[in-house]
């Protein structure tokens, strides 16, 4: 056995492009999904040790379902009308399954006026997001203004893009719904379509594998995007299929959304119109909106604007905008905010395609600053939604990436890594300018305390300022008990105080009161208590402060740190790193932990490979196998699976491999 890496993974794919592993794959998997979580570890009551006959042979894995080199589990689409027909739930790959549900919002998705869908199409789609559990991208895109969108679709030019679970776990956090996509293109997309709309039978066995489909790995509806002619018996069954699809989803998926992208109009012809016209009406009257194409002009949405059948519908015309500014459109890259201006000055939802254009173009070292800065353009634009969420609300500001793991401030792994299931609620980043202070927040992956990075706050208190600066983190709606624990851990410069700001609001909404909580005394009861469930409240370095807020019955509305001058006066440069904070039930801290049940190991995988260090020329083996186990998820943001190499008869000390959620189990070579 040997330890993961990166030296270990590539040296497989090396022997395996070389050829130089005959006979190296063996394994084993149990035919039989079990209907419950029964543990496939229980042993006579003398042996303490599990017993594995290792063999060699083809690997019995799924091969759409895992990487042929190391075993971790992948996703990919569906390619044609016949893999769609035949897929079955016992088909599914369980790793893509999404653990985390969608949290309800205020304002609810229903009821938000003036709508943002992001579009994500990123050279083809399926990059290192395919791999389920992370991967050791030195460099990935990201998406982290979750807060200001409400829709995220996944989209590559496959017929049938399922989007990745990391994708639809970080969006459900922060409640914004994920839309997989259902595509056709050129000829052959319109042979599949004549197929499968010839009739009322056909359209009906397509959309009842979307919903299970969708059903199936937790995300919330389809896009359909239909870029290429139809028959006449298609064009008419068209939107016949759109309103089955749509009554099933809404049936069978709890705020499910499709959507029509504005390409073929009522006689068939694939004509995109760039607005909701009495051409491509029927589709739309047909759904839950309208993704228009984006060469538009301010006239068309002035036409809309008055258009009947878009009285009442403002909110499903979602106008497209291009961020690559491919066409003749209005605007696009850092000017993106010219096309939002126009379309929120007509009331109209947006979608925002290709924002991944930040990446694809510029410099990706620069990445977090140039995400910052074409979202904080379109600022004015964007309408903020709260999550919905009873306690405990806690975050470390983690953005699912990093140069290396840290656990309770402290490095515990170094190297680049990034798993989007690992995202934390994400804080509102913005920069502020008045009179000659200013401030501003960003990611800073250098220090955290947990995850891969801390939230950095930089600025300027000017010698005339008396007041604190307050900068707001977090909107929410979150009902607050009798009696709430609050924690901040920082680190800040010298000369400066920090301390939490809130916001409550009655239960009515009528009344808000500002709150500006001090730290309690270490031997405080609830101080006490915190302390004993969660360690050492001075580690590493880090600032661990905890207080009290009695407002029972009220909404907890915003989270904000205050940071006042510490001295005389004068211009004072700040900064401060937030490692993470904690709204926690005082009521709750004595709650005893759940013990784990049901653990499985089943999936497992023998492969021959590189020794355990690079200067090694002794084979060696790698086991690759599949953990499952039960325990609620609201419980506990991530595991730890602990391994240890084995050389002879004498075992090296357990080693940690981290889990980032329940549900998605890194599984460990060796």
């Amino acid at each position: 056995m040997s330890e993961p890496g990166d030296r270990v993974k590539s040296e497989l794919r090396r022997r395996r492009e070389d050829g130089d592993m005959e006979n190296g794959v063996g394994g084993k998997r149990n035919k039989r999904e079990p209907s419950r979580l029964e543990s496939c570890l229980d042993q006579p009551m003398d042996s303490d040790s599990i017993h594995e006959a290792v063999t060699y042979g083809d690997s019995k894995l799924p091969v759409q379902h895992y990487d042929p080199d190391t075993t971790e589990p992948v996703i990919c689409g569906l390619q044609t009308l016949e893999e769609l027909l035949s897929w079955k739930r016992s088909d599914a790959n369980p790793f893509n399954v999404a653990s985390v549900p969608l949290a309800p919002r205020e304002p609810s998705l229903a009821s938000t006026p003036r709508k943002t869908l992001v579009s994500h199409d990123m050279m083809g789609g399926y990059l290192d997001d395919r791999f389920l559990q992370g991967s050791d991208s030195e460099a990935p895109y990201v998406f982290y203004h979750w807060n200001c969108i409400d829709i995220f679709n996944y989209f590559s030019h496959i017929l049938v893009t399922i989007p990745p679970a990391g994708w639809t776990n970080a969006a459900h956090k922060h409640g914004v719904a994920v839309i997989g996509t259902f595509i056709t293109e050129w000829t052959a997309g319109g042979l599949m379509c004549e197929d499968f709309l010839k009739g009322e039978e056909s359209y009906r066995a397509v959309a009842d594998k979307l919903v299970q489909i969708s059903h199936c790995y937790g995300f919330d509806g389809w896009l359909i995007n239909i870029e290429n002619t139809l028959t006449e018996v298609a064009v008419k069954n068209m939107p016949l299929f759109l309103r089955y699809l749509t009554d099933q989803m809404h049936e069978r998926v709890s705020g499910s959304l499709v959507l029509w992208y504005d390409s073929v109009v009522d006689n068939g012809q694939l004509r995109w119109q760039n607005e909701l016209n009495q051409s491509n009406r029927i589709f739309f009257e047909a759904c839950d909106g309208l993704f228009t194409n984006y060469n538009w002009k301010e006239t068309s949405l002035e036409f809309m604007s008055d258009y009947s059948a878009a009285q009442g519908r403002q909110a499903d015309i979602y106008v497209g905008v291009d961020v690559f500014a491919r066409g003749d459109v209005v605007a696009g890259k850092f000017e993106t905010n010219k096309a939002l201006e126009i379309i929120r000055k007509h009331n109209f939802s947006t979608a925002i395609f290709a924002p991944g254009w930040v990446y694809e173009t510029q410099d990706k070292t620069e990445f977090r600053h140039n995400q910052d800065r074409f979202w904080a353009l379109l600022s004015d634009h964007l309408y903020i939604h709260r999550p919905v969420s009873p306690l405990p609300f806690i975050s470390s500001f983690c953005q699912g990436f990093g140069k290396a793991v840290y656990w309770r401030g402290q490095r515990e792994r170094k190297g680049n890594w990034f798993n989007l299931s690992a995202q934390h609620i994400q804080p509102l980043y913005h920069t502020s300018v008045e009179n000659r202070g200013w401030m501003r927040s960003r990611g800073c992956p250098e220090d955290a305390w947990d995850g891969g990075c801390s939230l950095l706050m930089e600025g300027l208190i000017p010698q005339n300022q008396t007041a604190p600066v307050c900068a707001k983190m977090f909107s929410l709606h979150v009902p607050l008990p009798s009696t709430s624990l609050l924690v901040l851990i920082y680190k800040a410069s010298a000369g400066i105080r920090v301390s939490l700001q809130l916001k409550t609001t009655d239960a009515s909404q009528t009344h808000t009161d500002v709150h500006h909580v001090k730290p309690l005394d270490e031997g405080h009861q609830l101080v006490r208590q915190f302390s004993e469930l969660c360690g050492d409240l001075d580690p590493y370095g880090w600032t661990v402060r905890c207080s009290r807020l009695e407002e029972g019955g009220c909404i907890l509305r915003e989270v904000g740190v205050s940071i006042q001058r510490d001295g005389e006066p004068q211009d004072t440069a700040f900064s401060c790193r937030i490692g993470e904070i904690m709204v926690l039930d005082a009521a709750h801290l004595q709650t005893p932990p759940q013990l784990l049940q049901g653990l499985c190991i089943y999936d497992v995988v023998w492969l021959r490979g590189a020794g355990p260090s690079a200067e090694s020329s002794s084979p060696c083996l790698h086991l690759n196998a599949t953990l499952r186990w039960d325990y609620p998820s609201e419980l506990v943001r991530h595991f730890r699976v602990y391994w240890r190499r084995l050389r002879g008869p004498i075992p090296e000390p357990p080693q940690v491999n981290w889990c980032w959620w329940p549900g998605h189990i890194p599984t460990p070579s060796g």
